[in-house]
């Protein structure tokens, strides 16, 4: 009963996430606010970096987890309920603000419902079966998208704040959960990390820290952009066709126990660099020409780069940090990815700059990494609303569904558009294959007897 009700919290949290992340490029460009989106994907990582400082400083020691969770999810959810209207307005620089504070509030309950799902299970081998409900819920998310027809429109932002509205309502509801650490002295070096900085002085884990964050750079524009790649592309429903890479990712994280075991760490790692390199080579050059198999294949390897790379890191983490530290040495990880990496990888993306300077960052050269413009992404917005509702297998079926408006002028709008894509994703693939090869030669980890068995352990509980 427990497992069931811990399994919906996953769901929802990551249905709230999902339903309108992995479509926000395409839902602003399409309604005027294309100059806007590098700003809102920058706070998730803004987020990620003060999440910790939150969960330290309060939320781990003056008040039960499953109430702080449904306070800032029932909050987060009412200041999402303004953007819509404020996109609406065409007001982007609030509306960038109001997404700030909404995962300002949403970062932390990631680490709050891990909390509440340890003190509530009887071991770590049960987590992954409620975690994968996460997984299922971005899917479902995305193909609720599809069905409504709300990939390109604002009302992503409803769907967001009603989920993040009823979550939070579930939460108080859940098993009470007392704050981890009440009681207990504040202990700053371990909330800054600093034990787990000492790391560094490893070589290896300093390369793969290092690269860890690096390879986030790249990620930015799988994130950032691919939705309204594949919408410029002609897919009708971007966000079901881009849950085929959380799909890919359910499969490919049942193998990593078997994968692990015969590649070992660096193999998993390269392996999953390697994808990030595949991924954007297939998008661009399936460009010009709007492969279909390039593109679906392309988002198909999420499941490789996120599972061979992000979750054998943090096994890799878990298994290098000794006991006292590992908390300090995940969040580390997640700091330098998930924070650091992915907001210059946001920036990146979209033509930014330095942080506090107009310095523009190095983000292409001559035409490769140039932005490319929102013309193509409105024509189809404005087209497409003219068209007919879909029916209930034809939404079903915009997944794999591409075709571009019949009195849409190929010549002006798409061939110019593609040629531009293409030029876009070669930059982050130079970009993915530095990071490998500088990982290849860089990485040399030789680990004692003994942790290579606490690695194989750690893989065949995870199987």
């Amino acid at each position: 009963m427990i497992q069931t009700r811990l399994s919906i919290m996953m769901f929802l949290q990551f249905f709230a996430w999902g339903a309108w992340f992995a479509t926000l490029s395409l839902a602003l460009s399409s309604n005027g606010l294309g100059d806007f989106t590098g700003g809102a994907y920058e706070s998730a990582p803004i987020a990620a970096i003060f999440a910790p400082l939150f969960l330290g400083l309060i939320a781990d020691r003056f008040f039960a987890s499953e109430k702080v969770m449904g306070l800032l999810l029932v909050l987060g959810g009412a200041i999402m309920c303004a953007i819509p209207y404020f996109a609406m307005e065409k007001s982007g620089s609030v509306m960038v603000w109001l997404m700030t504070a909404y995962m300002c509030c949403y970062m932390p309950t990631l680490g709050l419902s891990n909390t509440i799902v340890f003190a509530h299970i009887p071991d770590q081998n049960h987590f992954p079966k409620i975690r994968v409900w996460g997984t299922i819920g971005w899917i479902v998310a995305g193909l609720a998208l599809g069905f409504s027809g709300w990939s390109s429109s604002l009302n992503i932002f409803w769907l967001g704040a009603v989920s993040s509205i009823l979550l939070g309502i579930y939460s108080f509801t859940l098993p009470h959960t007392p704050p981890p650490a009440k009681e207990k002295p504040l202990d700053l070096r371990s909330l800054l990390m600093l034990d787990a900085f000492q790391m560094m002085k490893n070589r290896s884990f300093f390369v793969f820290a290092v690269c860890s964050m690096l390879i986030c750079i790249p990620l930015g524009y799988y994130y950032g952009e691919t939705s309204r790649y594949l919408g410029d592309s002609g897919f009708t429903e971007a966000g079901s066709t881009m849950t085929l890479g959380q799909m890919s990712e359910i499969f490919f994280m049942l193998l990593i126990p078997f994968f692990f075991r015969k590649l070992g760490v660096k193999m998993m790692l390269m392996i999953g660099m390697a994808s990030w390199v595949l991924r954007y080579v297939l998008f661009a050059f399936g460009a010009p020409d709007q492969v279909t198999w390039m593109l679906l294949l392309g988002v198909l390897l999420h499941g490789i780069c996120y599972d061979f790379f992000f979750v054998t890191g943090f096994m890799y983490t878990d298994n290098k940090a000794p006991a006292e530290i590992r908390g300090q040495a995940q969040s580390l990880l997640v700091f330098l990815t998930q924070g650091l990496g992915l907001f210059f990888g946001f920036r990146f993306a979209f033509g930014g700059t330095f942080p506090f300077t107009k310095i523009a960052l190095p983000n292409r050269v001559d035409a490769y990494g140039a932005t490319v413009s929102n013309e193509l992404t409105e024509k189809l917005k404005s087209l497409r609303s003219e068209a007919d509702t879909p029916t209930f297998l034809e939404s079903l079926l915009n997944m794999f569904n591409k075709h571009f408006p019949e009195n849409l002028n190929i010549e002006e709008f798409v061939t110019p558009a593609m040629e531009a894509w293409k030029n876009y994703w070669i930059f982050p693939a130079i970009m993915a294959f530095a990071v490998l090869c500088l990982f290849t030669v860089g990485f040399w980890d030789k680990m004692t007897p003994q942790e290579q068995n606490i690695e194989n352990e750690s893989a065949k509980e995870t199987a």
